[in-house]
C-alpha cells in the first residue's frame, strides 16, 4: 500500500488549485501517513525575468510558515514535510540553496524541465527528434543527480523524444544506471498519467524495470483530487504491472540538506 507522497504543489506556482489544507485532508482520506509538499522552487533569476511556472523568491517565507503551521496542526494525523521540486542549474543552484537554507526545509526532489535553465535553455517537454537534445537532457540530469542532494528524480521520462527506440534506449538507459549507482529512486508521475500527457510512458518504464532501479510513485498533485493511491487512478495499476514497476509502501529515505 502506498503510504507516502512527496510531490505536492500549491497555488503559488501559478498552475495549481486548492488550499494546502485540502491537499492534506485528501491525503488523510487516502490513508497516507506522509505528505510532502514540493512546490516548484523559485529561482534567483536575473532581474526582469519572470517565470510562469514557479513562485517568486519573495513567497518563500509565506510558503514555509503556512506549512509549518499546518504541520503542527495535523501532527497527530499525518506527517507533513516541507520541500521543493528543484531545477538543477549551473548558474543558479548554489545561490538558490543558500536562500532555501534560511527556512525550515526537509528535502528537495529533482524535476528537470529545462536544460540548462529556464532563461537560456530549452524545455525538455517539447517534442523533438534531436539526439543532441536527448543526450543533453540525460547528461545534465545525471550531473544534477550526482550532487547527492536530491531525494529522488521526478518524471525521468519528461523528455519528449520522438525519434527511434534504439537511440532513446541507448541514452535513457544511462540515466537508469546512474539512478542505481546513486541509489536515487525514479518517479512514476501520476499527474502526467491523469492529465493524459506523454509521460509516464511504457517506452521508458519497460526498459527501466529491466535494470531493477528503485521506483517511487509521485502524485505531482496540482489539485487535491490527484492525491490518490494508484488503485484509485483508472488504468495506473495496469500500467505499473505491464512495465514491471514495484514501489512497496512508497516511503523513501529523505536526503537532508
Amino acid at each position: 500500500m502506498m503510504l507516502a507522497n512527496y510531490h505536492t504543489h500549491t497555488v503559488r506556482c501559478g498552475h495549481a488549485e486548492g488550499s494546502e489544507r485540502e491537499y492534506i485532508e485528501a491525503a488523510i482520506a487516502e490513508g497516507f501517513k506522509i505528505l510532502g509538499f514540493s512546490d516548484h522552487t523559485p529561482q534567483p533569476y536575473p532581474e526582469g525575468f519572470k517565470s510562469r511556472i514557479r513562485m517568486d523568491m519573495s513567497e518563500l517565507d509565506n510558503y514555509t510558515q503556512t506549512l509549518v503551521k499546518l504541520r503542527d496542526e495535523y501532527k497527530d494525523q499525518i506527517q507533513i514535510l516541507i520541500g521543493y521540486e528543484v531545477e538543477y542549474t549551473r548558474k543558479y543552484f548554489e545561490p538558490l540553496l543558500k536562500e532555501l537554507h534560511k527556512f525550515p526545509l526537509d528535502y528537495i526532489i529533482q524535476g528537470q524541465h529545462f536544460v540548462e535553465d529556464e532563461v537560456d535553455g530549452f524545455y525538455v517537454g517539447s517534442k523533438t527528434d534531436s539526439e543532441e537534445r536527448l543526450k543533453a537532457y540525460v547528461d545534465f540530469t545525471i550531473e544534477g543527480m550526482k550532487t547527492g542532494l536530491f531525494t529522488y528524480l521526478a518524471h525521468p521520462d519528461l523528455i519528449n523524444y520522438t525519434g527511434d527506440d534504439d537511440t532513446y534506449k541507448r541514452h535513457m538507459s544511462k540515466l537508469v544506471e546512474a539512478s542505481i549507482d546513486l541509489n536515487l529512486p525514479l518517479e512514476v508521475n501520476i499527474y502526467g498519467f491523469v492529465d493524459d500527457r506523454w509521460y509516464p510512458c511504457d517506452r521508458f518504464f519497460k526498459m527501466a524495470s529491466q535494470y531493477k532501479p528503485r521506483f517511487i510513485i509521485g502524485c505531482d498533485a496540482h489539485s487535491p483530487k490527484v492525491v490518490r493511491r494508484p488503485e484509485h487512478i483508472p488504468g495506473l495499476e495496469d500500467f505499473l504491472a505491464r512495465n514491471g514497476v514495484e514501489y512497496g509502501d512508497n516511503i523513501v529515505d529523505i536526503v537532508r540538506l
